[in-house]
């Protein structure tokens, strides 16, 4: 299954913390401001602040969480919810149907991307697509992806690096046990 141009963003922006590397895209002001441009979230001279970055990361957090499903931690998704109560939502009849849901044009434009994010995540709940938004099972990744397989099985976001690494600790963990066994 083709992934859908909101699963895209959502990846993008879930995945601008690197768990492995500590690496954070969205570690202050400018580098926010940045992301959101080269994403196209908020256009050039459009400033963040204190607040919207909090916001941001609140909501990064949120998605992680929720992606992981029954094992999210309620207090982080309370933290995104009340977070996302802040963010008016206007129906929109002249607008494409995929667009009929949008941020208030009274919300700053960093609030706005804000919750253009939120938005996107929305839409892949109500199609059901949200499910295919894994995190990869390896600990020391847990990278967002999406699990474009028929059956929906894919568990880590690549078989090569991390689905290698899980496979080959296992092995070891089992030849120790042998050893210590036998």
């Amino acid at each position: 299954m083709e992934r859908p141009p909101s699963a895209e963003r959502i990846e993008l922006f879930t995945n601008t913390f690197d768990l492995e590397s500590g690496r954070d895209e969205l570690s202050g002001l400018e580098e926010l401001g940045r992301w959101l441009r080269e994403n196209r979230l908020v256009g050039e001279g459009v400033r963040v602040d204190e607040a919207d970055h909090r916001a941001f990361l609140d909501l990064r957090t949120g998605l992680r969480e929720a992606v992981d499903g029954e094992e999210a931690s309620p207090h982080v998704l309370a933290r995104a919810d009340a977070l996302l109560a802040e963010l008016p939502l206007l129906a929109a009849l002249a607008l494409p149907p995929s667009r009929t849901l949008v941020p208030s044009p009274e919300l700053s434009p960093a609030r706005r991307a804000c919750a253009e994010l939120a938005l996107d995540w929305v839409r892949l709940v109500m199609t059901g697509e949200a499910a295919r938004l894994k995190r990869c099972a390896e600990h020391t990744c847990r990278w967002v992806f999406w699990d474009g397989s028929k059956n929906q099985s894919r568990r880590w976001c690549s078989m090569r690096v991390c689905g290698n690494r899980t496979k080959s600790r296992r092995h070891q963990d089992r030849e120790r046990q042998a050893r210590r066994t036998g």
